[in-house]
């Protein structure tokens, strides 16, 4: 069938720190001034850029990851997403992915597989003429034609009026059909502020709203707004096979999970939640932080991952909530814990100083900061071993997600294979006890949803066995 997508660009950049997420920013908020209701997408497997997006928004932004789901896949969640104007956001530089020899990964590859048009940010501080040469070299890779218009950013305005018409020229007489878009100076408001794992939470940076506003003001005085968007209306319609989407339950198969949400658990990808609700289970955030205790009437734990190393002291003195958690493990609930969800698991995590803050002790070991990645890149589940009665386990083979941590454990588990394409290596990792996951892999549910399937009935399962001890009690 066809799905009228709506109109869509993507902001690329010749390579990691040209300013993708800033311009992207601003531009939603410019889009949603002139009320042209965007959308958003982030290529690749990040947590945070999408979050600046959602601040714009009040809505998700959706990762599209080509190793999380085939090409099908990816122009389904570009189909089922649609607005006035979808921005995506692209990842490292333009042909940048897991392979340095091909555009695997990449997020020309993502351009290329829902031919969207693609708007280039180059970092102009510190050049001059040799933008010209950088901007023909990145389009003659362009073998789609997909490359439409170029912003340059960190740049003098005076400088750019001297330069716009000489590139203009430059890439006409190339035969190149690529606008020059505007040139963004060097401003403060310009600025996010990073640390070891990227860009800082919007949630931690002052005032972010006025913050992405004055973004929005820059990138609408720098910029030709309307040439952005009559690129964006040059997208070709998206075909697709159709929406292939598990059929919501019914109101007597719905089950329950908790799901860790506050300052130190909030990575997580919304097309994962979305699996879970089709799959007829209803979600109910907690916090770790702040509650007493994890919801009642729930069937199963969902931690993930953030930043529980900024939280320890508050996550430490929260007693109750981590009785709470380890009384419904020790109880055979199903749980998935990811990264930091896992490491809030251990014992104890320990901050830069050596300080050790004690958590749940579920799992017998502690957590340190490493001073270096610890673990980073794309991985996959091959086997898992282990026996259970919810006949999870043996379903897990397939499942994809990834890894980016500079905190390791002391024991990180050996019950499941796990691939790193990377590499073309195998080791093992992950814990699974009494149908419960926990390890530094992020899942991408979808990538295997037949796993999801197993682990939403070890929870009915286990809620089953909960109603059947009450009935005997009593």
């Amino acid at each position: 069938m066809t799905d009228r997508t709506n109109n869509r660009v993507m902001i690329a950049a010749a390579s990691s720190g040209c300013g993708k997420t800033v311009i992207t920013t601003g531009l939603l908020e410019v889009l949603k001034r002139k009320g042209v209701s965007p959308v958003s997408f982030k290529c690749g497997p990040d947590y945070i850029d999408p979050m600046f997006h959602r601040q714009v928004l009040g809505i998700d932004s959706l990762n599209l990851d080509s190793y999380f789901l085939p090409e099908e896949g990816i122009r389904e969640l570009v189909a089922r997403h649609p607005g006035g104007c979808a921005v995506i956001e692209g990842v490292m530089g333009l042909y940048d992915g897991t392979s340095v020899s091909d555009i695997k990964g990449s997020g020309y590859e993502i351009a290329k597989m829902t031919s969207t048009p693609v708007i280039l940010v180059v970092d102009a501080k510190g050049a001059g003429r040799t933008i010209a040469s950088v901007i023909k070299g990145i389009a003659a890779d362009d073998k789609d034609r997909l490359l439409r218009g170029v912003i340059l950013n960190r740049i003098s305005p005076h400088f750019y009026e001297k330069l716009r018409p000489f590139l203009a020229k430059e890439l006409e007489d190339a035969g190149m059909d690529i606008k020059i878009l505007g040139g963004i100076p060097r401003d403060e408001c310009m600025q996010l502020p990073s640390r070891y794992l990227g860009l800082t939470m919007p949630e931690e940076t002052d005032n972010i709203r006025e913050k992405i506003s004055l973004m929005a003001d820059h990138v609408e005085k720098f910029c030709d707004i309307e040439a952005i968007l009559k690129i964006a209306q040059r997208a070709p319609e998206i075909v697709t096979e159709g929406i292939r989407d598990v059929p919501p339950k019914s109101a007597e198969q719905i089950v329950s999970i908790a799901v860790a949400k506050d300052e130190a658990f909030c990575f997580y990808y919304r097309e994962n939640l979305r699996l879970l609700e089709n799959l007829g289970v209803k979600i109910v955030y907690f916090s770790p932080m702040h509650d007493n205790a994890i919801p009642e009437g729930v069937s199963g734990i969902l931690i993930g991952g953030g930043y529980p190393e900024l939280h320890l002291k508050a996550l430490a003195d929260n007693e109750s909530m981590k009785r709470s958690v380890k009384a419904a493990i020790d109880a055979g609930m199903p749980t998935l814990a990811e990264c930091g969800g896992f490491m809030y698991l251990h014992e104890t995590i320990e901050d830069k100083t050596g300080a050790k803050y004690p958590m749940v002790g579920a799992v017998k070991g502690s957590c340190r900061y490493s001073g270096h990645i610890a673990g980073l890149g794309y991985l996959q589940i091959r086997e898992c071993g282990k026996e259970d009665s919810y006949d999870f386990y043996s379903h897990l083979a397939g499942m994809r997600g990834h890894e980016f941590h500079y905190y390791e454990s002391t024991y990180d588990g050996g019950d499941a294979v796990l691939y790193k394409p990377s590499s073309d290596e195998t080791y093992r990792s992950m814990i699974a006890k009494g149908g419960s996951l926990w390890g530094f892999m992020h899942l991408y549910y979808p990538s295997h949803p037949e796993a999801m399937e197993a682990f939403v009935r070890a929870m009915n399962k286990w809620n089953d066995h909960q109603r059947q001890r009450k009935e005997m009690e009593l």
